[in-house]
Formats: structure tokens, sequence, C-alpha cells
């Protein structure tokens, strides 16, 4: 019981903060509330993770020094700096081409509807944009514009790495490393689960999955999250850092859109089906873990070089 105190008091106090934060939503209009209103509730939420993770490693933990706090966090060292800037860099892609490669997977399941060649839908969106705020359409040619959205996920990923990190400091910084002596997998299905319901909040209210049940858009959202949590966990695991994965998270947010710039104009899609959030979406993320799995992708260095605890470190490396 002492053992799994930290991690307890870890869930009530992220959770507790994420209701506590989100009651505006619920006592207002919900995700009709002002724009301002919503956005400040959902960044505030992301920093509950953060919080949470902080609480425990200084009052709980009782870690004794500085040094030891940062290494609890995933915040040690980031050496060999080779290793940790290659891992950045896959942070950076990784997420993007998920993300994408489950709009085409979605094509083929017959889920999502593409227009890869027209861009009709993007074209339909700009259009009502400029509508709205009274002005003519513009003389860019569709694909140029299309050509920006990865320049902006680009920017989009670099801007999102604070609140990201906000998450990632709980989930993986701190969380994962005190699950991994359970194993590797179950150590991922666990704070995938975990990070998944801690977004009951939004979903509840129909984020993400607009007029689902509420039961069935938590369990869509838990299985994105332990797909995606597992890529973001080989990230965390094999640089020895935190920062990959809060990079990874960044661009996950950022490249969330780009179900938007290539649907067809006119059509609808569930995403419970489609796209990242839905079930055709996880077959490439899952994919891509069993293989990671296969090839030993997910052993942390040895113990004594590892930032991540040494229990959990030649746990990891024995999977």
């Amino acid at each position: 019981m002492r053992k799994s105190a930290p991690i307890v008091t870890y869930v009530v106090i992220s959770f507790g903060l994420s209701w506590l934060i989100a009651i505006p939503l619920w006592l207002g209009e919900g995700l009709a509330s002002p724009l301002p209103l919503f956005y400040g509730v959902t960044v505030a939420m992301m920093f509950t993770p953060a919080i949470a993770a902080l609480i425990v490693v200084f009052f709980v933990e009782k870690h004794p020094d500085g040094r030891s706090r940062r290494r609890a966090l995933g915040l040690g060292s980031v050496r060999p700096v080779g290793r940790f800037l290659r891992y950045l860099g896959l942070a950076l892609v990784v997420p993007p081409a998920l993300i994408l490669a489950a709009l085409a997977v979605g094509v083929v399941f017959g889920v999502y509807p593409a227009d890869f060649v027209n861009f009709s839908g993007f074209q339909e969106t700009v259009d009502a944009q400029l509508e709205a705020f009274g002005q003519a359409p513009v003389a860019i040619p569709i694909g140029l514009l299309v050509a920006a959205q990865f320049l902006n996920v680009l920017i989009g990923s670099i801007v999102n790495v604070i609140p990201a990190l906000g998450e990632e400091l709980g989930w993986r910084g701190w969380l994962l490393p005190k699950l991994l002596p359970l194993g590797v997998v179950p150590a991922i299905l666990i704070s995938g689960v975990i990070w998944g319901l801690w977004h009951a909040p939004l979903i509840l209210l129909g984020y993400n999955y607009g007029d689902a049940p509420g039961a069935l858009a938590l369990a869509a959202m838990v299985g994105m999250t332990i797909v995606i949590g597992a890529v973001f966990s080989w990230l965390r695991i094999r640089s020895e850092s935190v920062w990959p994965a809060a990079l990874a998270h960044g661009a996950f947010n950022a490249a969330a859109g780009f179900s938007l710039v290539f649907v067809m104009a006119g059509e609808t899609f569930s995403p419970l089906e489609a796209t990242i959030l839905g079930w055709t979406g996880w077959l490439v993320p899952l994919l891509l873990v069993t293989v990671l799995l296969a090839t030993g992708q997910f052993r942390a260095p040895a113990a004594r070089d590892s930032a991540l605890p040494a229990e959990s470190a030649s746990l990891a490396g024995s999977e």
C-alpha cells in the first residue's frame, strides 16, 4: 500500500483539479461557452498533471535534493546530446505522420471521405471564414494554403510544448516510470487508461466525439490515449527525458486539424470511426508499437546510466 500511495495521491489530485477547473463549463454553456473561457479552461486543465506530480515529488516522496526531484520528473540530464536530439526530431515527425496515416486508413475502410487532390472541404472552410469576416475569396492557390498548414504544424508544435509539458510532466515524466516495475505493456496500458479518463470533464460535455453517448465517447478516448500514449512512452523511455514526449504531444495537438484539411466538401465523418480519434486511426500506431516492442525499442539504457529509476530501467530492459 505504501508503494502505491504516491500513485493514488497523484491520480486523485490530477483528476480532482481537472474537474474543479472544468466547473465553469458544466455550470455554464458547456462547449458553447465563450471561446476565452473554453480555451482558458482547457489550457489550465493541461497543467493539472504537472501540479499533481510536483506535489507528490515534494511532499509525498520527499526527494532529498533538486537533482533527485528533476530525475523523478524526467527533467534530468539530456546526455548524450545526439540521442536526445534524435528523439526530439522523431517527436516532431512521428505524431503528424500517424495523424495523416489515420486519414489514409479511414479512406481504405470507407469511413473518412477525403479529397487529397482538390482539397474541396478545406477550400469551403477557408471561403466560409473569409465571408464571415466580410472579405472576398483570395486568389492564393488552395494547394499553397494546404502546404502552409504543414508549416503551421511545425510552429504549433513548438508553441504547444509548454502546455503539453504540463501534461507530460505528469503522465510520462513521473507516472510512467512509477508503473514500469509492472512491465512495459502494463505500464503503457495503465497510464493510457488514466490519461484517457482524466479527459472526462471535457469528453462528457461532447468534446472530440460530439453527440456520442458519454460512456462510448470516454471509452474511445481511452483507446486513443493508450495507443498514442504508447508512442509517447517509447520516446520517454528511449530518450530518458520527458522533453521528447512533451514535444510529441505538442506536435500531436498541432496536427489534429489535418482531418479538416483533407476532408471532401459537404461530407461528414464520425470521430468514433475515422481520424486518429476513431478505431481505424489506431491501427497504424498499434502496428508501430508492436514493431517497437518486438525489436526491443522499449528497453531503457543500462540502469547505472539511466535517468529512470533503477528498478524501472532494469525491468523495462527485460521486456
